[in-house]
């Protein structure tokens, strides 16, 4: 039988139901598969457990290709607005420039048809996409308004666009960096998922970590880690070049003799509308193939996985069901989790909730997530010995008693620190909190106006250059 290297089983307590229950609306822009969505469908799931009302907007929702919370007929409401008239992406390209303007029209077509006054909402929950924060403070934002706005940052955006290779890629993305930190001081409070996360805002938008209220109060970023639950079906890393399995891969293959008893699973979310997933896939099966001389197979659905034969050393799932990744994980001695500076990482939380050990790098929110030799490992993402000699001390030196005892360690550690539980009290503490305070000092409709006057001239221009491109 084959050992799996794969990217406390206390009661949970059960939530204790708000004493002030509130309506609560949610602006996402994409409900895929991804952490970011994994997290706003478990602090949905969280707040209604406490009584709260709550309801969801996004721009969209592929019944196939998303959580089973997400589909229509799930424990949540659920409303796709605001994609009718831009397309997600135009050719490929543009998608910010797309995902705003989407967001834009998801929020003028429930405003104008009184579908979000209808609601009577007490408080806006947006994450992703800060540019309509400011709208919405400007028409739910009037003197005596009790309605808040509560942004999560799950990372700053600007710091995740890798490509500013020339200067009009540079004068391009202004615009937008821009509009992310204008919308983020809009909102009465900002949560992040790491201290990690924390400390780059304050870094790129130090204003942020002095923004004061009306009354002249300065309101600390705050932190709600994101949580795993044993209802809940596991995310998967996507297939994305920034999230690149470089230690465990690129270096010298592992000794036959444990090649034989052992593979390298690579389970990452897949969306082929993204074509760096794409790209992506295919150098990682190159690599593996030509550099390494490994036998690799690519499984896109489970009757496929299923019959993957056994010599196979390197098996890709792509964006695989809730219960073969749970089955993976079950019988998998080692998570090894590759992303550098990850701002939190909730796959090494799902790992640890199973009881398997993880191999993480030794930077971002592993290192808030992960416990030194007692629910795993951290080390240096630019030191292939360090990865390999864990990983062989799992596969080999390590005893099934010795792994069950570490194991053990992270269900603890998970059910302690990062139950759904702990999190519904963590967000309800700040929903109260931001509702008990002023509202935070910032100019609006001027603001609102102006923003829009700057992005007009870079639509403009958009659409000359892809008129000249096809004429």
């Amino acid at each position: 039988m084959t050992s799996n290297l794969v990217s406390f089983d206390g009661v949970t307590k059960m939530p204790t139901k708000s004493s002030s229950p509130k309506r609560i609306v949610f602006f996402h822009p994409d409900l895929g598969i991804g952490g970011a969505e994994r997290l706003i469908l478990d602090a949905a799931l969280a707040l209604q457990s406490l009584g709260h009302t709550i309801t969801i907007y996004t721009s969209h929702r592929d019944p196939t290709h998303c959580f089973d919370e997400a589909r229509p007929n799930g424990p949540l409401d659920i409303r796709v607005r605001g994609h009718t008239i831009f397309p997600a992406t135009l050719f490929g390209r543009f998608k910010i420039l797309c995902s705003i303007l989407r967001q834009f029209h998801l929020l003028v077509q429930i405003c104008v048809f009184g579908e979000l006054r209808r609601l009577d909402p007490d408080v806006f929950f947006v994450d992703q996409l800060s540019a309509g924060v400011p709208f919405l403070r400007w028409r739910f934002g009037g003197e005596g308004s009790a309605t808040r706005v509560l942004f999560y940052c799950h990372f700053p955006d600007l710091l995740l666009v890798q490509n500013r290779s020339t200067w009009w890629k540079s004068v391009w993305r202004f615009p937008f960096d821009w509009l992310e930190g204008w919308g983020m001081q809009g909102a009465d409070k900002i949560v992040v998922n790491s201290g990690f996360t924390k400390g780059v805002v304050e870094e790129v938008w130090p204003s942020l970590a002095t923004k004061k209220g009306k009354d002249h109060r300065v309101h600390e970023i705050g932190i709600v880690y994101p949580c795993v639950d044993s209802t809940n079906p596991a995310s998967t890393a996507s297939n994305a070049k920034k999230k690149s399995p470089s230690p465990s891969t690129p270096s010298t293959p592992s000794p036959p003799p444990i090649r034989q008893t052992a593979r390298l699973i690579l389970a990452g979310g897949h969306d082929p509308r993204v074509a760096e997933n794409v790209k992506y896939h295919t150098h990682l099966v190159t690599l593996a193939q030509e550099t390494l001389g490994l036998r690799t197979a690519t499984a896109r659905n489970v009757v496929t996985a299923l019959n993957i034969p056994d010599d196979i050393e390197v098996l890709f799932l792509l964006s695989v069901p809730a219960q073969l990744k749970t089955t993976l994980l079950s019988t998998a001695r080692l998570l090894v989790y590759t992303p550098t500076n990850e701002h939190f990482g909730i796959v090494p939380l799902e790992a640890m909730r199973a009881g398997v050990p993880v191999l993480a790098a030794d930077s971002g929110g592993p290192l808030e997530t992960v416990v030194e030799g007692k629910t795993g490992w951290l080390r240096c993402a630019e030191d292939v010995g360090e990865w390999t000699e864990i990983m062989q001390r799992v596969l080999e030196g390590m005893s099934d008693e010795e792994i069950r005892v570490m194991g053990d360690n992270g269900k603890r550690w998970v059910e302690s620190e990062f139950s759904a539980t702990k999190m519904a009290d963590r967000l309800d503490g700040e929903i109260a909190a931001v509702l008990a305070g002023p509202r935070q000092r910032v100019l609006e409709l001027p603001d609102l106006l102006l923003g829009i006057g700057m992005a007009v001239p870079v639509v403009v221009a958009l659409y000359i250059v892809i008129y000249r491109l096809l004429t």
